[in-house]
């Protein structure tokens, strides 16, 4: 179980501060109508922004990082 976690630290980094990027979003620019599919709700603007930066943070890990 360790062995994974260490092998997705980049990962599960970028989703933490995507999430919270990702709340931030929506607390501070929202949708003002509440008809926007992401950024009406809080769960799904904080879920989309953990995926967003979990992707992210799986292209920007360094080489060698994780593997083996």
């Amino acid at each position: 179980m360790i062995h994974t976690l260490m092998k997705l630290k980049w990962e599960l980094g970028g989703a933490l501060l995507g999430a919270v990027a990702g709340y931030f979003y929506y607390y501070f620019v929202g949708c003002a109508s509440g008809t926007c599919a992401i950024t009406a709700d809080p769960l799904n603007s904080t879920l989309y922004g953990a995926l967003m930066g979990a992707l992210l943070a799986s292209t920007v890990r360094p080489s060698g990082s994780g593997e083996g």
